[in-house]
């Protein structure tokens, strides 16, 4: 079933924090759009709709058309989002325009494949350490991927995928590797951590050594 990213946006005249708090207030998100060789537009939208919407994660690395009442459709990448570090609110976000035939910069999440299959973990007893959950790509609009999948299924206790070793979709980059020696950027993706040896187990190990040590004097 094909998804039509989008978002309803109405203009918003006013600006400064007395202005975002009515939004608020009247259960809506302030937000802007900016980019795109265009003037920064203020934004407000509907808070229970984003909130609906945002369940499906391809809000999150999709192109997508904010639907500005009275205006033409614009596209745009949902650049930042600002939540209430303590209640189920949405307090701002940041649209950033795209332009086709530009490259751009955009956050997509990394999906790991084959956990339950994971060498280290059903044979070692490993844990699967997700060291990165999004990776910042560059590309062109039409390149953008929904998500990047790695693989783990080979990975054993000690092992780890990086940032050289992720297999990317054609004409798509790792924004971190684009920066010089890629080498001095190569972060580790996913590992397998040993499994934890109890603290318990091991002062009893101890205390059963030193008894039969006892024993032999």
């Amino acid at each position: 079933m094909t998804v039509n990213y989008e978002f309803s946006a109405e203009k918003r005249e006013q600006k400064g924090t007395s202005a975002a708090r009515r939004v608020r207030r009247d259960l809506g998100i302030p937000a802007v759009i900016y980019g795109g060789h265009a003037d920064v537009e203020l934004l407000t939208l509907n808070h229970q709709e984003v909130e609906k919407k945002l369940l499906d994660e391809g809000y999150y690395s999709h192109v997508l058309s904010i639907n500005i009442q009275g205006q033409k459709p614009q596209q745009a990448i949902l650049k930042a989002m600002h939540r209430h570090p303590s209640k189920s609110r949405i307090l701002h976000m940041d649209f950033m325009r795209v332009t086709a035939g530009e490259k751009l910069k955009a956050s997509v999440p990394v999906h790991l494949i084959n956990e339950d299959k994971c060498v280290g973990v059903k044979t070692g007893g490993g844990t699967v350490l997700h060291n990165i959950t999004e990776l910042e790509v560059v590309c062109l609009p039409s390149n953008l991927p929904e998500y990047i999948e790695v693989d783990v299924l080979d990975l054993n206790v000690g092992d780890a995928i990086h940032l050289t070793q992720v297999k990317m979709p054609e004409n798509v980059e790792i924004e971190a590797l684009t920066h010089g020696d890629e080498h001095d950027h190569d972060q580790i993706v996913v590992s397998i951590t040993a499994p934890r040896v109890e603290k318990a187990d091991s002062d009893a190990a101890s205390e059963q050594d030193q008894e039969e040590d006892g024993s032999n004097e």
